[in-house]
């Protein structure tokens, strides 16, 4: 038997949690500072809005594409290795970002970025299945994606302060450093387990096609990548790309109200994400009927919206936003599911592969809704009307149907497959005690 050497849940676990976190907060910072430097970053490389706009899209799209093979490694290496890993691209293509002075270095830097990003929210996440009581696993998680958000708003003023104060390079070169602090703080304090001997399994690279299929084969796997998909992707895309457009060219929302409106969006999902944790820890068996109720606290206001003759009023675009931000803290729950059909050696592949399913629905959305709003009006941006908006907008509800029938699909499945495979499973779930995996290893799915 694997000897306990640390304690579960304890100030240790709350060192390391805090210290992946801090680098957490970092990736979204990077991942996100062009929201600050845009228009910048337009004239810095002679570049048009789409071009522009290529920056977001690419980061978005190495992190979806590089989930599979970070949870494959994740296993084989541990949470603190990818962290290492992580920071060390984040921080090489930061500092390439802030020297670049064509628009193909910069992109390249922005995919080193992104490939770094895609390592650490899957790592931390491990580190809080393996240091945290299952009681406490939900609520840290929330407070994980939540922190990530807050800590971005929060630390998107200072950067523009600096790229005011000190121009593109120094402002790039100076948040690049701080990589390498955390760096330090890393390697010193965070560890992989609580056991003398991790649960890290070495999994051969050659190997990389056949474990994923073993994981992917799990019914748990897919309810929480359809779970993470469908309520995930709306607050996505709003907070990241078309809301802002939305609200200000489409229902004729000021600048600074539309600004206002995403950043209480932020402090809405704190709110709603610890209600969601004490819920779910709280209900285990109801988990994926909870994420199917915040996807429909999130239908009805935009059906509101988009059916409103003319400019819905300001309370019901301000209760749609709420409730589309309730689809975050939503999509944490999926992290939750996976870790109720998982061995622990086989988690970093799980939430891996959960974590695709949210970024894919946003990619497949962004474009969509693009598609739509060319075709319904192909003069641009300042041409667009309130009427071409609610068309593109209501791109959602394919992936909402789609999301809540696969959803529904896989809770079926993944249920028979708990009873047949870990007898008193659902009882105990029924009971509002949580499900613990009892690592077995590879089971017959």
């Amino acid at each position: 038997m694997t000897e306990q050497i640390h304690d579960i849940g304890r100030r240790r676990a709350w060192v390391i949690w805090l210290v992946g976190l801090a680098v957490y907060i970092l990736a979204v910072f990077h991942r996100s500072s062009l929201g600050v430097a845009g228009i910048i970053a337009s004239e810095r490389f002679d570049i048009s809005a789409t071009s522009l706009a290529t920056f977001t899209v690419l980061q978005l799209v190495v992190y979806a594409g590089m989930q599979v093979p970070v949870g494959v490694l994740l296993d084989r290496f541990g949470s603190r290795a990818l962290l290492v890993c992580g920071l060390v691209l984040m921080t090489a293509g930061q500092l390439g970002f802030a020297f670049s002075e064509s628009f193909v270095g910069a992109v390249v830097a922005r995919a080193v970025v992104g490939a770094g990003d895609a390592m650490v929210f899957v790592s931390v996440i491990r580190l809080v299945t393996a240091w945290f009581l299952v009681r406490q696993g939900p609520m840290v998680t929330q407070l994980t994606g939540l922190s990530g958000q807050i800590g971005a708003i929060a630390a998107a003023a200072p950067l523009s302060y600096l790229l005011h104060e000190l121009g593109w390079t120094q402002a790039f070169a100076l948040t690049s450093s701080v990589g390498v602090v955390l760096l330090v703080a890393v390697l010193v304090l965070v560890k992989d387990s609580p056991y003398r001997r991790d649960e890290v399994v070495a999994i051969k690279l050659r190997a990389l096609a056949e474990s994923v299929r073993t994981v992917w084969g799990n019914p748990g796997t897919r309810l929480g990548m359809w779970s993470h998909f469908v309520s995930q992707f709306s607050a996505t895309v709003f907070t990241l790309l078309w809301g802002y457009p939305f609200l200000v060219q489409g229902l004729g929302w000021t600048t600074g109200g539309a600004s206002t409106l995403l950043m209480a969006m932020t402090a809405w999902a704190v709110v709603s994400g610890l209600v969601l944790a004490r819920l779910v820890a709280r209900l285990p068996y109801y988990r994926s009927w909870i994420v199917i109720g915040v996807v429909i606290t999130m239908v009805v206001p935009w059906t509101a919206v988009l059916l409103w003759p003319g400019a819905a009023p300001d309370w019901l675009v301000v209760a749609m936003a709420f409730a589309t931000a309730s689809g975050g803290p939503a999509a944490m729950v999926a992290f939750d599911l996976a870790r109720s059909f998982t061995p622990t050696q086989a988690i970093g592949r799980a939430n891996g592969l959960v974590n695709v399913g949210g970024f894919t629905a946003s990619l497949l959305t962004m474009a969509l809704i693009g598609v739509v709003l060319d075709l319904s009006e192909p003069r641009g941006m300042d041409a667009y009307t309130l009427g071409d908006f609610k068309l593109a907008m209501a791109v959602q509800y394919v992936f909402w149907a789609l999301g809540v029938v696969q959803t529904l699909r896989y809770r079926r499945r993944g249920l028979a497959h708990l009873a047949r495979v870990h007898p008193g499973s659902i009882e105990q779930m029924k009971a509002g005690r949580p499900f613990v995996h009892p690592g077995i290893g590879t089971e017959g799915v």
